[in-house]
């Protein structure tokens, strides 16, 4: 199936696989370039160090076209962009939209850029700077979120910019492709759904708990970071929203102590990082620091399988999958479901 999405950035099928922290690692990646979609690699919880040497073991795994994510807010931002152009990443993806300055040096070397953005106003904006194409989440989407649904915002952002367009929230299955294709959409992109798969790393326990949720265990909190936050609703999620300001600020020091030996930040730099993260808002001490070092309280779930310790961002769709399939197994299915229904739809002249 050939969009302009499949054209832009040389995959065989317009489907991509975000980029989700702890998550999104080159076993991941490379699987969902066999398949023939685009897999994009999630920078924000590694090192520069640790990003070149993902980068390298993607190639090892595949030739096929795959992506890098960055956060355009990081100290280092520059210098990932550099790993980027160096390793001849085909695809830079932004989960905050980038500088203009930004854009234009990752454009100059060849490498296709993909902001995302959760509103219209911000689709117009990067599309201006040179963006190659936007993706747009809608509320229904997992982890930071906003309110309005794909359904609404997709085609406001379709119709007020001319680059392509990806979807974002809500998405499964070809039923889904075909219903995004229809608003105008280049393609799809699907992170709770690639998480679901037998070739992510999330430990199986963990995974199980997607797999017993219903639609009314994904929740959206700001008891996190301050900020609508979408996951499976836990204990844990349960304790920070009725947690007191006193017992909120000891968990959070507790934790960003944890994250800090990991990440190798200071106390200084972490609460620089979670006071960027506010977005204009007026947030505790605790939830500053709980921005700062959500990174950890994911780690916790994604990697550690402590799910009584971390956090789970989910779509929505995490309520109505029930499966494990293979990356090339759920493109296939994808694409094969999509076919069938276009197939199924009335046309014009019958």
């Amino acid at each position: 199936m050939e969009t302009a999405l499949t054209k832009l950035v040389g995959v065989r099928h317009p489907v991509v696989q975000t980029g989700m922290g702890w998550v999104a690692g080159p076993r991941l990646v490379s699987a969902t370039a066999k398949a023939g979609a685009l897999g994009v690699l999630a920078s924000a919880t590694m090192t520069a160090e640790e990003l070149r040497a993902a980068v390298r073991e993607v190639k090892s795994r595949t030739d096929r076209p795959f992506g890098v994510n960055l956060r355009a807010d990081a100290g280092d931002a520059r210098e990932r962009v550099r790993i980027i152009v160096d390793e001849g990443v085909r695809v830079a993806s932004f989960a905050l939209a980038p500088s203009r300055d930004l854009i234009a040096e990752l454009k100059d070397a060849g490498v296709v850029v993909i902001p995302s953005v959760g509103a219209r106003r911000h689709a117009e904006k990067v599309a201006g700077w040179g963006a190659d194409a936007v993706l747009v989440q809608g509320g229904e989407g997992g982890g930071h979120t906003g309110d309005v649904a794909t359904t609404v915002l997709l085609p406001q952002v379709v119709d007020a910019v001319d680059i392509p367009v990806i979807a974002a929230g809500g998405f499964r299955d070809g039923r889904g492709l075909v219903a995004a294709l229809a608003h105008g959409a280049a393609g799809i992109a699907m992170g709770t759904r690639f998480l679901l798969t037998s070739d992510s790393t999330v430990p199986e326990a963990v995974k199980a708990r997607y797999l017993e949720a219903t639609v009314k265990d994904v929740t959206v909190t700001t008891a996190v970071d301050g900020l609508p936050h979408r996951m499976l609703r836990t204990d844990l999620v349960a304790s920070l929203e009725h947690a007191g300001r006193v017992r909120s600020l000891t968990r959070a020091l507790r934790r960003a102590a944890g994250f800090r030996r990991i990440s190798g930040l200071s106390w200084p730099a972490m609460i620089r990082d979670g006071l960027a993260l506010r977005h204009g808002k007026d947030l505790s001490w605790s939830q500053v620091l709980l921005a700062a070092n959500t990174p950890m309280l994911l780690r916790a779930s994604m990697v550690e399988g402590r799910t009584d310790l971390g956090i789970m961002a989910a779509g929505q769709v995490a309520g109505v999958i029930d499966d494990l399939p293979s990356c090339e197994e759920l493109v296939t299915r994808i694409m094969t479901e999509a076919a069938q229904v276009l197939r199924t739809l009335p046309h014009p002249d019958e």
